[in-house]
């Protein structure tokens, strides 16, 4: 089983295939390797939308740590590199609090050498500061979102953009599933490629689903079946085995008739819950549901707590979580997988003891992934905190750092600033 871990490692590495749509036959498209950078002005696209705190400083660095890899690479081929960011959303107006500029510090400890600001990303600031900027240097220019034609994908606006540059590189995945001028537009323009983030990303998403390892399992956990549906319907064409936890369980369970109480249920949706669960008979994929669950009276940290059949739920109590007998269950189709894609908790995951059966089965994710059985690949925002908190994120295979890109591609939707690369 070893060697199936050295394969995932070898997919990662050398896959110079991407599916846009999570089509059958991937398309191909360029990296930094490709391109002659020396001596050229850069643009790159990156997601730089961290936490700031009252006084300004960089509370988690994470985003920008991993667009370090592709600065260091640009400035090393030659190439002078000018950021095009984000930040909040201000909705086409100058918003001092979400001006990029407080950012510079903590991008010059990233990256080791001095990082510009131009107080405009387009027009002659813009200009200016690109003109001045010197081989060894990165520039960045100022919230791309302060103008109401990033977010329109202006033709005329993306055509300013790559005013200021020859080459464009897309560090952003987790932008990349909105079509704006600076992930879309100047692609059109300009001769591009993915940044080493983007690459990574896309060969960890390309060897997951598109063209992965079988037996494939998805976990998908979550709140409510309805904002899941086109999630849903996909992976049960494409996994294996789809493990549902959560509330969505919870709507799955009332479809068979199974009294929830108390729990978080979307009891209108349990016709849809029905219908996809005929489909994944009919498509061959088999569904885990919790077969027992943990509920309690009070959602508080260490509310009192017991175990139950999942059609036991006492009417005045909530599900919270899985039971030991579901863990079980999923860790099993764990040890038979080849492939994990994961998306969602399993439980109320931030209080103890709700934790108790996503922490299990990621670790025995992470168990798996390490002895080399498991290629694992996880993504959105909870769970990426979920991993964290279970304290095996860094024993993954990928760990996405992307939220709705990455929830958008498992939907099998074409990423517009990923389809513009391909052209």
């Amino acid at each position: 089983m070893v060697g199936l871990r050295q394969n995932a490692i070898e997919i990662l590495q050398t896959s110079v295939f991407v599916v846009v749509k999570n089509k059958e036959s991937p398309m191909s498209w360029k990296t930094l390797d490709d391109l002659d950078l020396d001596g050229k002005t850069v643009l790159v696209r990156v997601d730089i939308n961290v936490p700031i705190d009252d006084d300004g400083n960089v509370t988690d660095a994470t985003r920008i740590e991993r667009i370090v890899p592709t600065v260091r690479d640009i400035l090393e081929k030659g190439g002078k590199p000018v950021l095009l960011a984000h930040f909040g959303r201000p909705k086409g107006k100058v918003v001092p609090e979400m001006s990029l500029k407080p950012l510079v510090p903590a991008l010059e400890k990233a990256f080791g050498v001095p990082v510009k600001f131009a107080e405009k990303c387009i027009g002659g600031p813009a200009k200016v500061a690109v003109s001045k900027l010197e081989a060894g240097e990165v520039l960045l220019l100022e919230n791309t979102r302060f103008h109401t034609e990033e977010t329109e994908n202006d033709a005329q606006f993306a055509a300013a953009l790559a005013a200021l540059g020859e080459v464009y590189v897309n560090d952003a995945f987790s932008a990349s599933h909105r079509a704006h001028a600076s992930t879309e537009g100047v692609a059109r323009v300009l001769d591009n490629c993915a940044g080493r983030l983007m690459e990574a990303e896309l060969k960890a998403l390309d060897a997951a689903l598109s063209n992965p390892m079988r037996p494939v399992v998805a976990v998908v956990g979550g709140a409510k079946v309805s904002t899941k549906l086109e999630l849903l319907s996909n992976l049960i064409e494409k996994v294996d085995t789809l493990v549902i936890g959560g509330g969505m369980a919870n709507t799955f369970l009332a479809a068979q008739g199974i009294d929830v109480g108390k729990s978080l249920c979307e009891h209108e949706m349990t016709d849809t819950a029905s219908e996809i669960a005929t489909k994944a008979k009919e498509t061959g994929c088999t569904i885990i549901l919790p077969s027992d669950v943990v509920v309690a009276r009070e959602f508080k940290a260490g509310a009192a707590s017991e175990t139950v059949a999942a059609d036991a739920c006492p009417a005045d109590a909530m599900i919270l979580d899985a039971g030991p007998d579901t863990v079980e269950r999923i860790n099993a189709a764990f040890a038979d997988a080849a492939t994990l894609i994961w998306n969602g908790p399993l439980g109320a995951f931030e209080i103890e003891p709700f934790d108790a059966a996503t922490n299990a089965t990621a670790r025995k994710a992470a168990e798996l992934t390490r002895e080399g059985h498991l290629t694992s690949v996880a993504g959105g925002g909870d769970t990426v905190s979920a991993l964290n908190k279970a304290g095996v994120a860094d024993d993954f295979t990928y760990i996405s750092s992307a939220g709705g890109a990455f929830l958008e591609w498992m939907e099998g939707k074409t990423l517009p600033g990923v389809a513009a690369l391909d052209t």
